[in-house]
C-alpha cells in the first residue's frame, strides 16, 4: 500500500465499498470540517475502471469522505476556484471480496471519542487559539453545544476522572459546571469524608447558591440594569443570581411598588404574603374590586411573586350574600329597585333618541363613536388584509397607497388621543378609549375633521374584494397608476401566455407583440418588463396598469369576457383573500380560477 494525493477527477465509488448504493449517502456533518480543513484521514482506493471502462481508482473505503470531497470541489468550481486532491491509500488490485473485508473493518473499527475526552479536546482546542464559533462550523455543531462542552471541559481533572468512571452522574456534573474551582474542591472535600453528605442532582444546585437558587426570569426588576452578578446555566437556558440576599433587596422593593401602585388604582388593600406562609387559592373566592376584593401577593421562596386579584374569603363572600360588608356592616338599602331603574332607563332612552332624530350632527359624532369603539350591539373589524402567499402580502404592505392611508390614519389616532402605539383605529374587541370618553371629544371637533374620522374608519372597515371597492373606486375615479407599478410579485403571478401576449401589445405595439406571439411566458414577461423600465433601449411606458386593476375593469381574453355583468359584480362581492388558493402546478385549475377574478 501507497499514499498519494490523487486528483477527485480519477476516483468513484467502488461496487465493493461497503456503503455503496444508487444513493450517495448523507455527509451533513461531514460537510463543515471538509470545507474548513479538507480531507485529513486518507481513504483507500484501488486500481479499477468506472461503469464506462476509464482507468481510474475504485474507492473501497471512505465513501463518505469522497462524497463531501466532490460536493466541496463543486462549490469552489462554481466560485471560480479549483478542487484540491485528496489524500489516498492505494491498494493493489485484488479480489472484490478482500476489498470489501477492508471497508468492513474501517467502519467497525472506528469508534467515537468518550465524552469526557470530547470535553478536553474541545478546551485543548480554545487554549490553542480558537474561537467558539470556528469550532462550530468545523464540527457542524450549535454553539451552545460548543459552550456546554467546554464548560464539561473546564472543571476539575478529578471532577471528570469521577463522571469517566461512573462515580457522579450526569445531572451532578453539569451543576458543577456552575460551581468556581474552590467550590469543587469544596464539595470533592464533602466527597472523601465519609461522615459528610454530598450533594448530587437537583440538590446541588441548592448547595451552590446557599440553600437558594433564584431563577433570574422571576425577577420583578430590570436584571441588566441592576448591576447583580448572574450564573448562566447552560444546559437549560437558565441564569441564576449570585447573590441570593441581594436579589430580594432588589425583588422586595418592587414588591412594594407593585402594592403601592394597586392601593393607587382603587384596590381595597394588597396583601402581601411572605415565603414562610402558604396562600391555599381554594380558602378564597372572586369578587370585583368594588366589592371589598382584595389583591394577594404571592412570594415564593424560589424568588417567584403571582399575584391574585379580587379575592375574598368564604366567609366574608357569606356577608356579601346576606347583603353585608366584608367587614360585617349592613349594606345600606338602595333608594332605587332595579325594576325601577330599568323603566327610567327605558323613558330616557325613547327621550334621547327621539331628540337625536332632529340632530344630525350630534348623531354621526355618536356613529362614529360606536364604530370605533363597539358596544355589545356594534360589531366593526377592520379587514386584516392578508393572503395566504406572503409574498402578496409584502406586496400590498409595501405599497404608497397602505404608506399614504396608515399617515392618515396617525393622524387621526392623534386628533382622538390615542396612545402611539395603537395600530389600527378601529379594535376587533373595542378600541383603548370608550364610546362615552369617544363622543365626548368627537362633540368638540368641527364637521370637517369627524368627516376625515369617518373616512378612515370607512377605510379600515372596507372589506377586500367586495363590491364595494368597485363602487367606491368608480365613484371617487381612482387611477391605479397613481398608486400602484408592477413589482416582482405581479410578473411571478401572472402565466397565461395569452393575457401576456395582450400586455405586450398594450406596452410595445402590435408589430412587437406579433414578433414575439410564439414566445415564453418568461421571454413576454420580460418584454413588457423592459417597457415599463425603459431597459435595452425600449420606449419607456408611464402609468401602466393592467386591465384587471382599473376602475372599471376590464379583461384581455374571450375567457375573462364571458363573465356577465352580473357575474362580476357577484365575483367581487367575494373576498379572494378568504378563497382557497389555486395548485400553481395545474394550468387547468388557474385557467379556470383566473376568469373569476376579473371583471368583464
Amino acid at each position: 500500500m501507497k499514499l498519494e494525493l490523487l486528483s477527485l477527477d480519477k476516483l468513484h465509488p467502488s461496487r465493493a465499498n461497503q456503503r455503496w448504493s444508487k444513493k450517495a449517502p448523507d455527509v451533513t456533518d461531514l460537510l463543515p470540517s471538509v470545507r474548513a480543513k479538507g480531507v485529513v484521514m486518507p481513504i483507500v482506493v484501488r486500481p479499477e475502471p468506472d461503469e464506462a471502462g476509464n482507468d481510474g481508482f475504485g474507492v473501497v473505503a471512505g465513501l463518505r469522505r469522497y462524497t463531501a470531497a466532490m460536493i466541496v470541489a463543486a462549490e469552489m468550481r462554481a466560485a471560480g476556484g479549483e478542487a484540491e486532491p485528496i489524500p489516498c491509500a492505494i491498494r493493489e488490485d485484488g479480489e472484490n471480496v478482500d476489498a470489501l473485508e477492508i471497508s468492513i473493518l474501517e467502519n467497525a473499527q472506528r469508534r467515537d471519542p468518550d465524552e469526557v475526552t470530547q470535553w478536553e479536546s474541545f478546551t485543548k482546542l480554545v487554549r490553542g487559539g480558537r474561537g467558539i464559533d470556528e469550532i462550530a462550523t468545523t464540527f457542524a455543531l450549535p454553539e451552545l453545544a460548543v459552550k456546554r462542552t467546554l464548560a464539561l471541559g473546564n472543571l476539575l481533572p478529578r471532577v471528570r476522572a469521577l463522571y469517566r468512571t461512573g462515580a457522579i452522574d450526569a445531572t451532578t456534573v453539569r451543576h458543577l459546571t456552575l460551581a468556581t474551582k474552590s467550590q469543587q474542591k469544596a464539595w470533592l472535600a464533602l466527597l472523601d469524608d465519609e461522615n459528610a453528605h454530598v450533594p448530587s442532582g437537583q440538590r446541588l444546585k441548592e448547595w451552590l447558591f446557599g440553600g437558594q437558587s433564584i431563577a433570574c426570569r422571576h425577577a420583578l426588576f430590570d436584571v441588566a440594569g441592576s448591576g447583580l452578578a448572574t450564573l448562566d446555566f447552560l444546559f437549560d437556558d437558565s441564569s441564576y443570581f449570585a447573590d441570593a440576599d441581594a436579589f430580594w433587596t432588589l425583588q422586595n422593593e418592587a414588591i412594594e411598588a407593585r402594592r403601592a401602585a394597586y392601593l393607587e388604582a382603587g384596590w381595597p388593600d394588597a396583601v402581601i404574603v411572605p415565603p414562610n406562609v402558604q396562600f391555599s387559592t381554594w380558602e378564597y373566592e372572586k369578587a370585583p374590586k368594588r366589592k371589598g376584593g382584595r389583591v394577594y401577593i404571592d412570594v415564593r421562596a424560589s424568588g417567584e411573586v403571582c399575584f391574585h386579584e379580587g379575592c375574598i374569603s368564604h366567609k366574608e363572600a357569606r356577608r356579601l350574600a346576606r347583603g353585608e360588608t366584608p367587614d360585617g356592616t349592613k349594606v345600606p338599602r338602595p333608594e332605587v329597585t332595579s325594576t325601577m331603574r330599568t323603566y327610567i332607563d327605558l323613558h330616557r332612552h325613547a327621550a334621547v333618541r327621539a331628540e337625536l332624530a332632529t340632530r344630525p350632527q350630534v348623531a354621526l359624532r355618536l356613529l362614529v363613536a360606536h364604530a370605533i369603539a363597539g358596544s355589545h350591539l356594534w360589531r366593526i373589524d377592520p379587514d386584516d388584509r392578508r393572503s395566504r402567499n406572503d409574498a402578496v402580502t409584502e406586496s400590498a404592505e409595501g405599497a404608497p397607497a397602505e404608506a399614504a392611508f396608515d399617515g392618515y390614519r396617525r393622524a387621526v389616532q392623534a386628533l382622538l388621543g390615542y396612545p402611539e402605539d395603537e395600530e389600527r383605529l378601529v379594535g376587533r374587541h373595542g378600541c383603548a378609549i370608550g364610546v362615552p370618553a369617544l363622543f365626548e371629544r368627537l362633540m368638540g371637533l368641527p364637521d370637517a375633521q369627524v368627516l376625515e374620522i369617518a373616512a378612515v374608519v370607512m377605510g379600515e372597515t372596507l372589506a377586500v374584494g367586495s363590491g364595494a371597492v368597485e363602487i367606491a373606486g368608480q365613484a371617487i375615479g381612482t387611477d391605479m397608476a397613481d398608486w400602484w407599478q408592477a413589482d416582482d410579485i405581479f410578473f411571478e403571478l401572472v402565466r397565461d401566455r395569452e393575457v401576456l401576449g395582450a400586455m405586450v401589445e398594450e406596452v410595445a405595439g402590435d408589430l412587437i407583440a406579433k414578433a414575439n406571439r410564439m414566445e415564453k411566458a418568461k421571454t413576454l414577461k420580460a418584454i413588457v418588463r423592459a417597457h415599463l423600465d425603459g431597459d435595452d433601449g425600449r420606449a419607456k411606458v408611464e402609468h401602466w396598469v393592467p386591465r384587471w386593476m382599473r376602475f372599471a375593469p376590464g379583461a384581455y381574453t374571450e375567457r375573462g369576457a364571458r363573465l356577465s355583468r352580473e357575474a362580476a359584480a357577484e365575483a367581487l362581492g367575494r373576498s379572494r383573500l378568504d378563497a382557497e388558493p389555486a395548485d400553481e402546478d395545474d394550468p387547468l385549475e388557474e385557467e379556470e380560477i383566473e376568469p373569476q377574478r376579473r371583471a368583464a
